[in-house]
């Protein structure tokens, strides 16, 4: 691709159109897929307040989410007596089998104790000795989605998992990173089950923010991976760690378990998917089932069919690292060019990146470094930048609030690839035709002569600037 350009981040004073999303809220996502599990902000209420309406708009679910809502002197003096009174609430209102506590910038600016305030509570509140507790410090003025998310499950690791005198022959953990999609998850959970495994995931998000509809309400989050089966992780044959930033926690599980860990930087595109493939015929002894080569042969003729439409062309990538890393990954196979990879955060993961510049920052430094691309991927957030430049944005990742089903979005394996490359050859496709049929003069703009500047946007006819309608 040319000479490297990187760019640490951004040289701008203050964030205008954040892509940055914090550590709570990443720890949250964690706790959710934790069967019967209570997700608590140690923080004020804004701070819960603001990660709730996030959630509740992407996955379209009822999100259970609670706060130790310090006040102004509670902050200063202390925030104890908020922590202590909140957990005996939870646990004596809602009886769940796990509380996962996750620190904000309020009480980590003050400097709490936590690992002191969790031996006070243990000592304090005999009675609640069967209470799973899980604290992770997650402080937001640092690192992001991806370190909080990260902190939880390891912190659910090092409190819940048990070391095992035996190996149950068949069962396999995985560690499922926050950038896969419920979606995801579940297609992982076939693939694995499709080799005669017993696959423990955790987190496990395909039970719990896939769309459920109980009969009776509950505060808890409702299905994910068991308080049990966590436990029970020990006693597995292997794990498979997907995602650079799931590699903390695994280090924590094998040091706890002597369970061996089996890394996948990525699991969407041709290459990855084999990988995964081998390593569960090996693990399995079995051989590929029928499907999976079926899958693998459709996604081999996409490619064939598709990289007409992605040869040279210039895409801008806006999303979490690990998530970022596989689609740029997956794009660069194709063919096509890769001009500008935007990260929320500083991690390992971004050397590895196949892009002409590199990027900490936000969705405005897509908006000035993608003025000559033909496609934006990033979140809904980036619609109104890709709409002032006229340039499609393809949506992934989180928040996607704009569009049904965005949790049950697929990007991982034979299939999960195939329909990836589809969506997007779609759209180089469709911009295509309405080249061709308005005429040279629309070049880039193609979008403006179809009444849209993306997959869902219409012109109002001069509100956004557009001469259509």
């Amino acid at each position: 691709m040319g000479n490297i350009q990187r760019f640490p981040h951004s040289t701008k004073a203050a964030s205008t159109n954040p892509l940055k999303m914090s550590q709570p809220l990443g720890a949250a996502l964690a706790y959710l897929g934790v069967d019967r599990c209570m997700p608590l902000f140690h923080g004020s209420q804004g701070c819960t307040a603001f990660g709730l309406v996030l959630l509740v708009r992407h996955f379209r679910e009822a999100i259970p989410l609670q706060t130790t809502a310090m006040d102004q002197v509670s902050t200063i003096l202390g925030g104890y007596d908020n922590l202590e009174q909140a957990i005996r609430t939870i646990a004596e209102r809602n009886k769940p089998a796990l509380i996962g506590v996750a620190t904000t910038g309020v009480t980590e600016t003050k400097g709490e104790d936590m690992g002191g305030q969790y031996n006070s509570f243990r000592q304090r509140n005999p009675m609640l000795a069967d209470l799973k507790l899980v604290f992770a410090n997650t402080p937001d003025f640092i690192g992001g989605f991806e370190d909080g998310f990260a902190a939880a499950v390891t912190g659910i690791v090092e409190e819940v998992v048990e070391p095992a005198a035996a190996t149950v022959k068949g069962q396999v953990n995985v560690l499922a990173g926050c950038h896969l999609s419920p979606g995801d998850v579940e297609e992982l959970r076939d693939i694995i089950e499709g080799f005669g495994l017993t696959p423990i995931f955790l987190p496990d998000l395909s039970l719990s923010m896939s769309g459920r509809q109980p009969d009776d309400f509950t505060a808890t989050s409702l299905g994910g991976v068991t308080v049990e089966q966590i436990a029970a992780m020990g006693a597995s044959e292997a794990t498979l760690v997907v995602g650079e930033h799931m590699k903390v926690a695994a280090a924590a599980l094998e040091l706890k378990t002597d369970v061996r860990s089996i890394f996948f930087d990525r699991l969407t595109g041709l290459e990855a998917s084999d990988r995964l493939v081998k390593t569960l015929s090996e693990l399995s002894g079995r051989p590929v089932p029928a499907r999976l080569r079926r899958q693998r042969e459709a996604l081999v003729d996409a490619m064939l069919d598709g990289h007409f439409f992605f040869s040279r062309k210039r895409i801008a990538v806006a999303l979490e690292p690990d998530l970022l890393y596989a689609v740029t990954s997956f794009l660069a196979d194709l063919g096509a060019e890769v001009i500008a990879a935007v990260s929320p955060t500083q991690t390992a993961v971004l050397e590895k990146l196949r892009a002409a510049t590199v990027m900490v920052g936000d969705h405005s430094d897509v908006e000035t470094l993608a003025r000559e691309a033909d496609l934006i991927v990033s979140n809904s957030h980036g619609r109104m930048g890709a709409a002032r430049i006229g340039v499609p944005l393809h949506r992934m990742g989180l928040p996607m609030f704009d569009r049904l089903g965005a949790g049950l979005k697929v990007s991982v394996g034979y299939r999960g690839s195939r329909e990836l490359l589809c969506e997007i050859g779609n759209l180089f496709l469709s911009r295509e035709m309405d080249h061709d049929e308005h005429g040279p003069g629309h070049g880039r703009g193609a979008g403006h002569g179809s009444g849209q500047h993306d997959e869902g946007h219409h012109c109002g006819g001069g509100s956004c600037g557009c001469s259509a309608g």
